[in-house]
């Protein structure tokens, strides 16, 4: 299986300014290296958190869509970042996965952060989501997700393991960080898959400050690539799906998982 170019945009975020945002992304976007494969960017990267949906939501062929689209087929890669949509009357904090052709999935984060009140306003999602790129299976997460791990965990059937790369996307704030540094590693030794983790810098209206300390985390707990805190900057990663396959068939844990499923 071919290795997976990943590159991770760490950036400060205009609070409920859509415009700036997207021409700040427009100009990181440009830069990212030619062959890269995946990009990922922050959590509601075009207005920081949490905003009002009522206000600031979009439908699905609204003008962030239509941008990704432009963004991702102009790069050849994929793009993923989250947005506030609304369908059928819901207002949900969704992550994209743009492909270049200009498809798409959706995964609606499943846990909105309740201590600030987001679960008020937002609908959970319920349905994981497991997406294929260059023969990798890869699952997107959204930031509050990360403190559930049995919504994040893996799973080993018939011989094979339901995700290789799982990515969090996230506004997390600095207070906090000693959580989101010890579950990324967490999430990638138990689940025996490289983690991700993409958060922003800068500070909100709400006093809140964030570092970023994004991350890609390999399936041992070592990181092997990162993005200076509290600087903007754009992160790489190249992915070895022979390491993977290496590990996991030195040590492996998969046959040993328990089985279980979740209620929606």
């Amino acid at each position: 299986m071919d290795n997976l170019n990943v590159a991770f945009i760490q950036s400060d975020l205009k609070w409920e300014d859509k415009a700036s945002n997207i021409e700040h992304f427009s100009e990181f976007i440009g830069e990212v290296r030619d062959g890269t494969d995946l990009i990922l960017l922050p959590e509601t990267f075009t207005t920081a958190f949490p905003v009002d949906p009522i206000e600031f939501a979009e439908e699905e062929d609204g003008p962030t869509m239509q941008w990704l689209k432009d963004e991702a087929k102009m790069k050849n890669a994929v793009i993923c970042g989250t947005i506030l949509l609304k369908k059928d009357g819901l207002y949900r904090n969704s992550l994209v996965w743009m492909r270049p052709d200009g498809g798409f999935e959706l995964y609606h984060k499943r846990h909105p952060f309740s201590i600030g009140g987001e679960n008020k306003v937002i609908t959970k999602g319920s349905e994981r989501l497991i997406v294929e790129l260059k023969g990798w299976k890869i699952s997107p997460f959204v930031c509050y997700d990360i403190r559930f791990p049995v919504w994040a965990r893996n799973k080993f059937q018939n011989g094979s393991y339901e995700y290789d790369i799982a990515f969090y996307l996230a506004n997390f704030p600095d207070s906090r960080m000693i959580v989101w540094n010890s579950l990324l590693v967490a999430r990638a030794i138990e689940n025996q898959a490289f983690v991700i983790g993409v958060n922003r810098i800068g500070e909100d209206p709400h006093g809140l400050h964030y570092s970023g300390e994004s991350q890609v985390i390999d399936p041992r707990g070592n990181i092997i690539s990162n993005v200076e805190a509290y600087k903007e900057g754009i992160g790489y990663a190249t992915l070895e799906y022979e390491n993977l396959h290496k590990f996991r068939t030195k040590f492996p844990l998969g046959p040993d998982w328990d089985l279980y499923d979740v209620k929606k």
